[in-house]
This record gives structure tokens, sequence and C-alpha cells, in this order.
């Protein structure tokens, strides 16, 4: 298995992430090509999409409660801003956050208890980009595909430079090879790269390079077609790649298709956005930082798709596709949750975490406690410390003294206290 992952994106975070969640599309590849006898890799991330976001559902529902508890929380934690506005001294502060903390605690939320999902679900993005960007590197069932015609191309003389040529010709920077290695398994694997990515003309090119080997070419991509297009559209490609492409050739349904990808993605988290409670009862209660941060939240809600629109464009279909996907998903989850948190009593929940904050708040009672007892045993052995230094200095002084007073006469002790005798007269 070692050669799989010879063209597979090696960060050391998202690397080990993207290895996972491909092996994960592997799997479910090969159970709808066995079962279902179905081979599709964008029905496959239909599936292995339905599939995460039913395993991030606990997390969603969490912070789905979160947001409704904070609803009806709100105006307690409004309450306690408005007592401790415009008092910055330290204690204050403390007391305005420990009060806080209560609330918090008598609801049974945490303050980041939003920010989990989001934790979770970014890395899992970013590498899903690395496994739709490179899919034979992750999928061996895909890496299969093109196997033979590789083999058939490695045992064709000269290959190294019709392959280069082909390459430099159609400019395919996005796609990192190197033809010089003399390692046949990492040049096998990049030359599947470079197939992976040739659009309908950078077949035609290979088959006027490699005549002998035109039924395979040709079967291969007949192959890949079925197995890598939703529709008109490559999953590995971009829909901006593809619109310039469509507008050379004339091919206005690629065009309008690619076109409506992003768009389509774009609408889809607008609806889901529109489902999500928010906390607009509450944005009249006079608090400003509450009406700020409710003016941030819908500014960021409406921004966010606008940027994954963007953004859309210049990533693989296939990762458009998860995007695509994953709104319809919480669009129905969001629908079942709200249905679900109408119908659930909310004093009801308060009610029982009102012991759970009793506990929390005497634990942290008692963590005080012993920071207090600690400070406090740590500044009575330094006083001692202090007083034992001071007894020993004293000691040495009485000894000093007393060794001057027998000093004989002449030496230089005997001046010393002549000298002390004299300033301590003056001084009366």
């Amino acid at each position: 298995m070692s050669e799989l992952y010879l063209t597979a994106y090696d960060g050391a975070i998202l690397g080990p992430i993207a290895k996972v969640l491909g092996w994960i599309m592997d799997k479910i590849y090969i159970f709808l090509s066995s079962v279902c006898h179905i081979d599709s890799i964008a029905l496959t991330i239909i599936v292995f999409t339905i599939f995460i976001y039913l395993c991030l559902f606990p997390l969603t529902y969490t912070q789905q409660k979160f947001s409704v508890l904070t609803r009806k929380m709100q105006p307690e934690i409004n309450a306690i801003q408005k007592k401790y506005k415009g008092r910055k001294d330290q204690e204050s502060m403390l007391a305005q956050q420990e009060e806080t903390q209560m609330i918090y605690d008598k609801y049974g939320v945490s303050p980041t208890g939003s920010c989990v999902q989001l934790l979770i679900q970014m890395p899992i993005l970013f590498a899903l980009y690395r496994v739709f960007y490179n899919v034979p590197a992750y999928i061996t069932s895909v890496k299969g595909v093109f196997t033979d015609l590789v083999s058939q191309i490695m045992n064709t003389d000269g290959y190294v430079k019709k392959i280069s040529s082909i390459y430099e010709t159609l400019n395919l920077r996005n796609v990192q090879c190197d033809f010089t290695v003399e390692d046949p398994t990492a040049m096998s694997n990049y030359i599947i790269d470079f197939l992976y990515k040739l659009s309908e003309s950078g077949w035609d090119m290979l088959s006027k390079g490699f005549p002998s080997l035109t039924d395979s070419i040709t079967a291969t991509a007949q192959n890949l077609r079925n197995i890598n297009y939703l529709f008109v559209l490559n999953i590995s490609d971009t829909p901006w790649n593809l619109m310039k492409s469509a507008w050379t050739s004339h091919g206005w349904l690629l065009f309008v298709c690619a076109l409506l990808t992003p768009v389509i993605s774009y609408l889809a988290q607008m609806v889901n956005i529109k489902l999500m409670p928010t906390g607009d009862d509450n944005n009249n209660s006079g608090n400003a930082q509450a009406d700020q941060m409710a003016r941030q939240m819908k500014t960021m809600n409406m921004m966010m798709p606008l940027m994954t629109l963007f953004i859309a464009f210049s990533c693989p279909v296939g990762l458009v596709l998860y995007w695509t996907m994953g709104s319809f998903v919480r669009i129905v989850q969001q629908i079942f949750l709200n249905k679900h948190f109408e119908k659930i009593d909310l004093d009801d929940i308060v009610e029982k975490n009102k012991e759970k904050a009793a506990k929390k708040k005497e634990k942290r009672g008692e963590r005080q406690a012993q920071i207090y007892e600690a400070a406090r045993m740590n500044t009575k052995n330094s006083m001692a410390s202090k007083a034992n230094i001071s007894s020993d200095k004293l000691d040495a002084l009485n000894r000093a003294e007393e060794a001057r007073s027998h000093a004989r006469s002449g030496s230089m002790a005997s001046k010393a206290n002549m000298v002390k005798d004299f300033n301590e007269r003056n001084n009366k």
C-alpha cells in the first residue's frame, strides 16, 4: 500500500486526515460498485457526505441546543452586563465573570460550545480538497482504471519524451509531475496523476502521441467519463476551468452547468442559514453589546456564503458537490431540529442543570479556597524565613559587638570603639 501515497498530500496534519477520508471513500465506492453496480465518484461523494454529517449530528444537536438556550438566557446575561456597566475595577470584573459563569452553568452550556463543530469541520474540508483534487492517489478503485494503460505506455520506447511534450503543450501546471524519476512505481503514479487531469483534447493528443495504444486510450477515457463525471462536469476540474474550456469550444451546456454548480451551492447555504435559529427576539433588549454582536452575526451570515461562492469557482467540482450536498443534509436536519426544539420544555432542562450548576459552583469555591490557603501558607513561610534571617543577623551583630568591647588597647578594634563612642556623644 505504500505506493498508493506517493502522489498524495504529505502534510503533517491534513495528510493523515486526507488518507483516512480517502480510505472511507474507497470503501463506499467499492460497496456501490459491488452491491449496486454503480461506478460513480459523484455518487460516492454524495453517500460520503451523508455519512460524515450523520457522524457529526451529535455535535450539530449540541450546537443547536446551545443556540436555543443562549436565546433564553440572553436577558439574564444582559442584566449582569447592565449591572456592572462602567465598573472597571478588578473586584467588579471578577464578580461579573463569576455571575456570568453561573448563568452558563445554570443553562448547562459552555461559552465555547458553538465553536467545536467548526473546529472539527474545517480540517475535514481542507483534507477533502486534497482528496478531490487527486482522487486516484486516495481511492484505489479509481487508480485501477489507469494501471493497464500506464503499463502499456511505460513499455513504449520514448514514452517519457512523448508524455513530457503533451504535459508542456497542455500547460498542466496544476499537476506536479516529475517524469525524470528513475523509480518505476513513482513514474507510474505521476503518469496516473497526469492522465487523471486530461481534458477531451488531452486524450486526443495522447492518442496521436501513442497511435499503437489508441484502443486502450479510448477505453480508459470512456471508463473515466463513467466514474469521474457528474453529468457533463469533470469532478476533478474546477468550474472556472470548465467554463473557460466550454467558452472556447462553444459547449454552452457545459458552461451553464459549470456556472450553476457554485450558484446552487450558494443558494443551498442561504436556505440553511434562514432555517437556523437566531436571537432576533432578544435584539431589542437595549444592550448595545448584544445589538452589536447580533449585527456582526447577521453580516457574517451574509458574507460567508458569498465568500464560498467565489471560492467555489476555483475548487474541484467534487468539493463543491460536497458543500452543496452538505447544505441539503443540514437543511433536512435543521427542519427536524426546529420541530424538536419547539416541543421540548426548556424550563425542564434548566431545572435539571441547576443541581449540576450548584456542584460546579461548590467545586469552584473549593478551588478558590485551596488557592487562598496556598497563598496564605506561602506568605507565612516567607515571613518566617525573613524572621529567621533577621535573627541570625542579630546574633552575628551581638557577637561582633561583644568582641569589640573586649578589644585590647592599641588594636584596630579598640580604635574603632573610640570612634564609635565619640560619634554617640556628639549625636546625643
